[in-house]
């Protein structure tokens, strides 16, 4: 997969457009059910917004995404990411496994609860960690609800 969040029923596009434009459909494409990936990338690009899993490779154990039914093989080196975007101040994470597998690799003791930060260090660089609502549809909030604690992350200086 070359694109982050393609699946059209995931709500992250949408809530950037909430969050950035007032419309939940600025990054949609409704007529043909996907989403303006050119819009998308100019907007990560002028916004300084990196997006990258936790997990390198993952085996579905299910055919779902949920975290139970994932199994980690190969988590991703976080701390090379990050030593090559000094710039960074801050990630964020929207599942358990995803916040777990960071914490556990950036030695952080606290988890922050959703839609909250802790602050931690990495290398002497002082930085953040948000914890997300989930984008996808089967977390029970409505797109309108998320994208308000994500404007709180996405739309500070």
């Amino acid at each position: 997969m070359d694109f982050f969040y393609p699946n059209y029923t995931n709500d992250f596009w949408r809530i950037c457009g909430i969050c950035f434009h007032d419309d939940k459909h600025y990054y949609v494409d409704l007529e043909n059910k996907t989403y303006r990936r050119e819009l998308i990338e100019q907007m990560l690009r002028q916004r300084g917004i990196g997006l990258y899993d936790t997990a390198t490779v993952v085996r579905r154990l299910k055919n779902t995404a949920s975290d139970k039914d994932l199994e980690v093989v190969e988590p991703t080196d976080i701390a090379a990411l990050l030593r090559q975007i000094p710039l960074c101040q801050a990630v964020c994470t929207t599942g358990q496994k995803a916040t777990d597998l960071l914490c556990a690799q950036l030695a952080i003791t606290e988890q922050p609860p959703v839609g909250k930060y802790v602050a931690f260090s990495f290398e002497g660089r002082p930085m953040r960690l948000y914890r997300m609502p989930s984008s996808s549809r089967a977390y029970p909030l409505a797109v309108e609800r998320k994208a308000e604690y994500y404007r709180s992350v996405l739309c500070t200086p």
